[in-house]
């Protein structure tokens, strides 16, 4: 697979003791890795690091080690390092837009900085399954697997913020849904649910998305003041997954009537900005936002023939993993790289604090891409 731009630096990784992982993880959708900009010049790299590890009587058997190494650019010096333990598979990093980022492992959510030292943010009554945040992170929204007699108790900065009441059977486990502020811990809104939610959010509420006919969705924005209003109403064949690019802009992914997939660009006006069709053998894809918006990259992998329920995806389909990164304003494509090693739960990719520089993990080194003066794009080839 050939990328469309050459890099303008690289970092070898097998030196920080990185080793691709095996096929075995192939499919399971762990979070193996996670790449992000702490600044311009700075990349924060952490690794799953296989390897032994001491085991108590009561250690669980998903425990296990991430290497942590903070890289200067251009030479990709070492900075600082640290090894930490976590305790289950799943995405464990959000970067901050402040140089700080946010390590999730079971109950806890705790801050870091460049130094690599951790401090505790939220804790919570069970396991924090996932979080996600607002374009300008200012309001986290959470998943957590709690008794239902604790769901109303979180701790956040120390504190026991109120939450709203919700009934709940005595006893009984069950997936807690909140929505946070960043600073304080405060609660804006808590539910009850069976199953994990994706809770797409800005500054002002949180989209929900109801089915009017076969081919035909509602976006309804949920103010957290109260009122609800209709954003957009958008064509897809399934229920559209919504991103939040910005405060004022999201993007859709929706489906054509012959399964394949196109992303919308919307304002919170209502406007539709732009439309932009997706090859039908890219697969599984993971959204990546810029921080400051005008960016926005989406990774998939890359199979042999498009993906339906006659040809459902077999790894031996997969032939590679690609990054497009789109410019939000138009939704045109101006850079496309490739990625290796397969990564299926993403944590390969990241953009700058600014929107200029691309670090993407790519055959045994940390390729940074500029952004600022990408040229024509080439077809993709696989080879």
């Amino acid at each position: 697979m050939l990328a469309s731009e050459r890099p303008e630096m690289t970092v070898e990784v097998e030196p920080l003791g990185f080793n691709p992982p095996g096929a075995y993880y192939q499919g399971q959708r762990q979070s193996l890795v996670s790449l992000d900009f702490l600044d311009e010049n700075r990349l924060l790299f952490t690794f799953h690091a296989p390897g032994l590890i001491h085991r108590s009587a009561n250690s669980d058997e998903e425990e296990r080690q991430i290497r942590a190494v903070v890289l200067r650019l251009p030479a990709g010096t070492v900075e600082s390092e640290a090894l930490w333990t976590l305790h289950d598979h799943a995405r464990y990093l959000w970067m901050l837009k402040d140089g700080h980022f946010l390590l999730r492992d079971e109950n806890d959510l705790k801050m870091g900085d460049a130094s690599l030292e951790l401090k505790p943010l939220l804790h919570f009554p069970g396991p924090l399954l996932w979080m996600e945040m607002d374009p300008d992170q200012q309001y986290i929204v959470t998943d957590s697997h709690e008794p239902a007699s604790d769901a109303n108790v979180a701790a956040g900065a120390g504190k026991q913020p109120e939450e709203a009441n919700a009934p709940a059977e005595a006893g009984a486990a069950e997936i807690v849904l909140r929505v946070l502020r960043r600073s304080s811990g405060q609660v804006l809104l808590v539910s009850r649910v069976h199953n994990p939610v994706y809770l797409p959010i800005n500054a002002t509420g949180y989209v929900e998305t109801e089915q009017t006919n076969m081919r035909q969705w509602r976006l309804d924005l949920n103010h957290f003041a109260g009122g609800t209003r209709t954003v957009a109403v958008l064509d897809s064949a399934c229920d559209p997954r919504i991103d939040f690019v910005t405060q004022k802009q999201l993007v859709a992914t929706a489906c054509n009537m012959d399964g394949t997939r196109r992303l919308v660009g919307l304002g919170m006006d209502g406007r539709r900005q732009w439309d932009a069709p997706t090859a039908p053998n890219q697969v599984w894809p993971i959204l990546v936002m810029s921080p400051e918006g005008s960016r926005m990259a989406r990774e998939t992998l890359f199979v042999t023939h498009p993906i339906d329920a006659y040809s459902p995806l077999s790894f031996d389909d997969v032939v590679g993993q690609v990054v497009e990164v789109y410019d939000t304003a138009t939704g045109k494509v101006v850079v496309r790289v490739p990625a290796s090693p397969v990564l299926d739960g993403g944590g390969n990719v990241a953009i700058s604090p600014s929107g200029r520089r691309l670090a993407v993990l790519d055959a045994g080194l940390i390729q940074v891409y500029d952004l600022t003066g990408s040229g024509p794009l080439p077809a993709i080839s696989v080879h």
